[in-house]
């Protein structure tokens, strides 16, 4: 493609020089010979004075030798016979003329130019006082007829070719400006074939080819995105299984003993460890949860109470005492149902993983301003370094878990601008608060601390009843 354009521009510019060198350089040669024979005329017309006053030969002898081109042997006078009988024609200098073109210019009366050896001659008639017509003849040497010629055609075959080197070079410019960008995109358009995902291109170039470099990268982008969020899809979903396979492993610790207990038993253990293979092989990028466009989002009191429903029943069989507040309106949040339903699914389903029968929980729904707060809390024995379960979520070692339902959780909360934070709740165990922003601000600017304020505020009248259902 580079050389193709520098061929086209060559050929171009050369077929451009061309047509404007050659009929200009015609030009200049026509000029140059016009100049000649205007000064020849204007020399020559120097002895109409001298003609008007005398016709004799010592008279015009002086006045031809006076002059540049009679000293020079370039001009004659060719003064007619007198009509008086006995009168003879005068010529004075060298003549190079033909008769016949003398008497043509006679007949004219204007000044005549033909060709003789050595260059050409201008035959300028001048009327005499008798009525006749004498003739000016000055001889025009080629040299002066082609003088500055031969320079002027030089420069112009020098501004031609510099016209077509430059041409060459500027098309070879260009090229290479067209050209890279199109090879760099074509490499990085089959690394990405080649399943390397983070081929991009710079995004520079001619506007068409800028404009091809940023689709590209925004479709790898894309492409990258869609993996991962597959990939999510995949871990959040085994995740998901966590809740049923938690039921059956409680069921199966009380089938008791005996072979087929054993066996389901062993089947519910591997099970678990396949999902926490997948798991711990999917997680690797972070889904949009953020829910978006009018009508969006879920509300939380529906979710929580049919999810506590749901694990009401597994609580009751195995003691636990279960409180759940704020719930008795609708509370709107900026989450997808499923997102919500999983990060609830992640805290409760930790609660009987990892506490022991008979542990009190408790959910709470707080409705700010800007911020609406949700505290899972348990009674059982707390977590020790609340900040590192956090970031086990990054690791994957936590007692054998993956870790992914705090990770769950945090993105959830994240995605509106809000976070997570675990302490110590008032049952005695573990707090986890999600902090959910309702107005899309970050978790750490003015408005969210407003709405956690305003939260621990309407939490302060529930504490004491929650002491009461914990004891």
């Amino acid at each position: 493609m580079r050389w193709a354009l520098v061929k086209v521009s060559l050929a171009v510019t050369a077929m451009v020089v061309v047509a404007f060198a050659v009929p200009l350089g015609l030009v200049v040669k026509e000029m140059a010979r016009d100049r000649a024979f205007s000064n020849a005329e204007r020399r020559a017309a120097g002895l109409a004075p001298v003609l008007a006053i005398t016709t004799e030969r010592e008279e015009l002898d002086r006045a031809v030798a006076t002059t540049e081109d009679g000293a020079a042997g370039r001009m004659a006078v060719h003064v007619p016979a007198a009509d008086e009988p006995g009168g003879k024609a005068l010529e004075i200098g060298t003549r190079r003329a033909a008769e016949d073109d003398l008497r043509i210019t006679r007949e004219l009366g204007r000044a005549t130019i033909t060709e003789v050896p050595g260059g050409s001659v201008l035959l300028q008639p001048t009327a005499l006082g008798s009525g006749q017509v004498a003739v000016v003849e000055l001889f025009v040497p080629e040299g002066e007829v082609s003088n500055g010629v031969a320079t002027a055609w030089l420069v112009l075959a020098g501004v031609g070719i510099a016209l077509i080197v430059g041409s060459v070079a500027v098309a070879d410019r260009l090229g290479v400006r067209m050209v890279q960008p199109a090879q760099r995109l074509a490499g990085a358009a089959h690394d990405l074939g080649e399943g390397r995902l983070g081929a991009r291109v710079p995004e520079e170039g001619p506007p068409e080819l800028k404009s091809a470099a940023i689709a590209f990268n925004s479709m790898a982008d894309q492409v990258v995105q869609l993996l991962a969020n597959e990939r999510e899809l995949a871990a959040d979903l085994s995740h998901r299984l966590r809740t049923p396979l938690t039921v059956l492993r409680l069921n199966a610790a009380s089938l008791g003993s005996g072979p087929a207990a054993e066996q389901t038993r062993h089947a519910v253990e591997q099970l678990e460890r396949e999902v926490d293979t997948i798991i711990r092989t999917a997680r690797e990028a972070k889904p949009q949860t953020q829910a978006t466009g009018p009508g969006a989002g879920c509300d939380a009191s529906e979710v929580v109470r049919e999810r506590m429903d749901f694990w009401s029943a597994l609580a009751e069989d195995e003691g636990r005492k279960v409180r759940v507040a704020g719930v008795d309106r609708p509370v709107r949040i900026p989450v997808a149902r499923p997102e919500l339903v999983a990060a609830l699914d992640a805290l409760l389903g930790n609660v009987f993983r990892h506490t022991p029968e008979g542990t009190a929980f408790s959910v709470d729904v707080h409705n700010g301003d800007d911020a609406v707060i949700v505290l899972v809390s348990d009674a059982g024995s707390g977590i020790a370094d609340p900040a590192a379960a956090l970031t086990r979520g990054n690791n994957g070692h936590r007692d054998g878990s993956t870790g992914l339902g705090l990770d769950i959780v945090r993105r959830m909360a994240e995605s509106t601008g809000g976070d997570v934070r675990i302490g110590h709740s008032v049952l005695g165990g573990t707090e986890v608060r999600i902090w959910i922003g309702l107005d899309g601000r970050g978790a750490g600017d003015s408005g969210g601390r407003r709405g956690h304020r305003t939260a621990r505020r309407r939490r302060g009248g529930g504490t004491g009843s929650r002491r009461a259902d914990a004891s």
